[in-house]
């Protein structure tokens, strides 16, 4: 059984962080799951966390939230 993640098999990780992180984004911005995930997929940290190299997706939500709101504030 191979467990490595590669750029292959990085979209199995990503709707749970997504999802996750967007109720953070939902709860804290006061707006809809909807909107949060549509203001998580166009952000930057998103685009870190779709590329595999970055190793992005080793983080958890709250730190994946924490550089969205950094990276929101740029």
């Amino acid at each position: 059984m191979n467990l490595e993640v590669t750029q292959k098999n990085l979209y199995l990780f990503l709707p749970g962080k997504i999802a996750n992180v967007a109720n953070i984004i939902a709860d804290n911005e006061h707006c809809s799951t909807l909107e949060a995930m549509q203001r998580f997929y166009a952000s930057a940290t998103y685009q870190g966390l779709q590329k595999e190299d970055t190793k992005l997706w080793h983080l958890g939500a709250v730190a994946l939230y924490r550089m969205y709101c950094e990276n929101v504030a740029e």
